[in-house]
Parts: structure tokens; C-alpha cells; sequence
């Protein structure tokens, strides 16, 4: 079937072939929830290690990336290809696994990788049979990216790296990790910074989870003593890891500004869309909130005409990409308003629950494991303007690397970063 796939050249072909994909590989099962009754439904009757456990048949066909060369796992479509294809996937709610892989780690090796690097990662990435994380940020080194203290000190052909990092997303799951490291402390902080892509599993790395206000795991903090990296696994010139990380946190600034109206967004929770049938739901419950509501009803239009901007922002950043403009500090955009966009909308939909989301039936020593699903997905948000860089680092990028406006002042500029003072 991918062989079809790869030999279509039309939008036409495209959506045949994809039609005849799903109706052949897909289950029965997850197509008849899909067309009656949207992701919800396929929700209730597909589990996650159902889909973990089906997914390699989806990215053999190609269609998880069809825009990338089909040596690295896609179909070496066009962008009109592409967006031909996923018109046809996208009832069918179909995610793509491995986010931090396809979105951080792909961009840095696109655009700074080698050959065999990508041959080697990609395929795998796509597959889902690697599964990625990102060690940036560190106790002392959030906003301030740039003054990192963890180490990589050369031991011939590899590299070992001492130091900590912290909020990393999903570490306690991951197989690889893309990792700055400081190489040279002796020159100005973004100067003696390098890229590499570092082994989870080996000794030498400590993954400690950290637990969340809503009781889930997805952060942890990371212990790196004399953990082992091949040269071979450096991405970029020594000391240019900077220029590279660039293209993994525009990358991820764009995976985290949200997906669009009406779906669940990348940044966790429910579209307007689902508000808005959930308030039509409570009014014919007589419930309070509802749709017959002038407020609720005034709040969810407004929501949903935000999600419209959000969406056509994003399709115009993916159409870039797409063109083959990897991306860049216009990112921040997306990510400023997709984040406090979120977070408005999590806080009304809890809002709509009433005293449902102060206190709701179940076990106090379990409150996480019956909290509503609406007041889960608010207080995971407020982690929204936070991670994938701070709203007020992603409004000085956009004032400086967009606008052009002048820098903050900075008396350590120029200076080696080991003079710098830290604490």
C-alpha cells in the first residue's frame, strides 16, 4: 500500500489511495466510531495501547510525515499532497505518537544534522520505536537558556556529560534525548554551548519524576553523571550548539501553540468547539451555564473566534514549513497566544461545572484519579505559559528577533561565561 501512496501525483489519486488505506488497515471498529460519533467516540471504544500497538502500520504507509523524503520514513510529497492526504485522515483521529521526536528533534536534524544521522534517527522517530525527550532547561537555566552549567568534557571519540536538568517533559519515557551541554566555559554563553543526542537508558542518566498538581507525571528532573555521547551523536559544529537548539525551540514553541478549533490542543484540554456542546448539553439538562445562557454563550463565541485566529496563524506557519522555511522567531507568535488561549479556555470550562469542579464523589486519597476530566485539563494549563518557554521570553524574542526593537541590557554581555555570576 505505501508503494501506492508514493507513486500518486495528483490530489485526486491522494485521496483515493488514502480512502482505500484507511478502509484497509484502519479497524472497523475505530472508522464506525469515527463517523458517528467524532473523537469522543473513538476515545471511548480505542485504548492508547490498542493505538501504541497499531501505529507501526501507520507510519509504514508514510502518512505520518508525507512531506519528508521517503528515506527517512515519509512519502516525498508536496505540501498540496500532503494536505490533500490529511483532509482525508484527520475524521478518522489519528494522532501522531512521538511529538517531542517529529517536532524538536526532527527540526535540529533537518537543519543542522548529517546524513546518516537522519538514516539512522528518523525512521525510528517516525515509527514511534524511539521515543524522544528534550534536556534544555536546568535548575539555573529556565528563561535564561543560554547560561546552562551542565558539562560535556571530550574523552576521544565521545563525550561525557555531568550536570542536571529539570521539567523534562516525558524523560521517564524516552529512549533518546536531544541535549545542550556546556563545551567551553571560557567564552560568552551561547558560544561554548553543544548539541547532542544522548542515550536514555544508559548508566550515568538518574530520571526522577516529578508529580503535578492534577496527579499526573509528565515532567521530571534529570541526573547526568558521566553519561556517555559518541561524537558521532554531536549535532553541529562544537560549540555551535546554540545556532542548532534554535531550530528545536521554534520547533517546539509552533508544537506547543495549539492544533486549531474544536479538538483537543497539543497544549492539553477541550476546544470551544466541545464547550459549546457541552453548554447545548447542560441547557437541556436545565443545568446552569448552559447554552441558553447570554454570558456562557457571549464567552464560548468569543473562544471559538480566537481558536479561528490561532488556526489560520498556525496554517500559515505550517505553509512556511511546508515551503521550506523551517521556524523561526515568528513561532513565538503562536506560542504567546495559543498558551493564554488555552488556559481561558480550560478556566471556563471548569467554570461550567459549578461546585462540580471544587469538589466532586470518590475516595479523598484518590481525588486525582476522580477529578473531572475539565478540571484536570485547567490546572494542567497553567503550565501553558511556562513550558516551551516563558510568555515574557517569548514576548522579548518577538520584540528583538521580530520587531527589531532594542535588547534588554545586559552588563554580562561579551563576558566568559564562567565569570558570569550564578545563583
Amino acid at each position: 500500500m505505501s508503494d501506492v501512496l508514493a507513486e500518486c501525483r495528483t490530489t485526486g489519486q491522494v485521496r483515493a489511495a488514502v480512502q482505500d488505506w484507511l478502509a484497509s488497515t484502519v479497524p472497523a471498529r475505530w472508522r464506525t466510531a469515527a463517523e458517528s460519533g467524532g473523537r469522543g467516540a473513538v476515545r471511548r471504544i480505542r485504548t492508547p495501547d490498542e493505538y501504541r500497538a497499531w501505529y507501526p502500520q501507520f507510519a509504514r504507509s508514510g502518512l505520518v510525515v508525507p512531506q519528508w523524503p521517503t528515506e527517512y520514513g515519509g512519502l516525498g510529497w508536496s505540501r498540496e499532497l500532503a494536505q490533500a492526504a490529511e483532509a482525508e485522515l484527520r475524521p478518522y483521529h489519528l494522532p501522531r505518537l512521538n511529538p517531542l521526536g517529529l517536532n524538536l528533534t526532527a527540526a535540529a536534524l533537518f537543519a543542522h544534522g548529517t546524513h546518516e544521522q537522519r538514516l539512522r534517527f528518523l525512521p525510528k522517530l517516525v515509527s514511534n520505536e524511539e521515543v524522544w525527550c528534550q534536556l534544555f532547561s536546568e535548575p539555573g537555566a529556565g528563561s535564561d537558556l543560554a547560561s546552562l552549567a551542565t558539562t560535556a568534557v571530550r574523552d576521544g571519540d565521545v563525550w561525557r556529560i555531568t550536570g542536571q536538568k529539570v521539567w523534562t517533559t516525558w524523560a521517564h519515557l524516552a529512549d533518546l534525548g536531544v541535549l545542550l551541554a556546556r563545551t567551553d566555559p571560557g567564552v560568552p554563553k551561547r558560544e561554548g554551548i553543544t548539541y547532542f543526542l544522548i542515550d536514555m537508558k544508559q548508566p550515568g542518566v538518574d530520571v526522577r519524576p516529578l508529580r503535578h498538581i492534577g496527579g499526573e507525571v509528565d515532567f521530571n528532573e534529570v541526573f547526568l553523571d558521566g553519561a556517555v555521547v559518541p561524537d558521532a551523536q554531536r549535532v553541529g559544529a562544537v560549540n555551535s550548539g546554540w545556532k542548532v537548539a534554535r531550530s528545536t525551540l521554534s520547533g517546539e514553541r509552533q508544537m506547543v501553540s495549539g492544533a486549531g478549533s474544536g479538538g483537543v490542543d497539543r497544549i492539553g484540554g477541550t476546544g470551544a468547539g466541545r464547550l459549546v456542546r457541552l453548554a447545548q448539553e447542560r441547557t437541556e439538562r436545565r443545568l446552569p451555564y448552559g447554552w441558553d445562557d447570554a454570558n456562557t454563550r457571549h464567552a464560548l463565541v468569543r473562544l471559538w473566534c480566537e481558536e479561528q485566529i490561532r488556526s489560520w496563524t498556525n496554517s500559515r506557519v505550517r505553509a512556511g514549513i511546508a515551503a521550506g522555511f523551517p521556524p523561526g522567531p515568528e513561532s513565538s507568535v503562536g506560542k504567546v497566544h495559543g498558551s493564554e488561549l488555552n488556559q481561558r479556555l480550560q478556566e471556563t470550562a471548569a467554570r461550567m461545572l459549578g461546585l462540580g469542579a471544587t469538589a466532586w464523589p470518590g475516595d479523598p486519597a484518590g481525588y486525582a484519579e476522580d477529578m473531572p476530566a475539565e478540571v484536570r485539563a485547567m490546572l494542567r494549563s497553567r503550565a501553558n505559559t511556562i513550558e516551551g518557554g516563558t510568555t515574557e521570553v517569548n514576548k522579548n524574542i518577538l520584540a528583538e528577533r521580530v520587531l527589531g526593537l532594542p535588547k534588554e541590557p545586559d552588563p554580562w554581555e561579551g563576558k566568559p561565561w564562567r565569570e558570569v555570576p550564578r545563583g
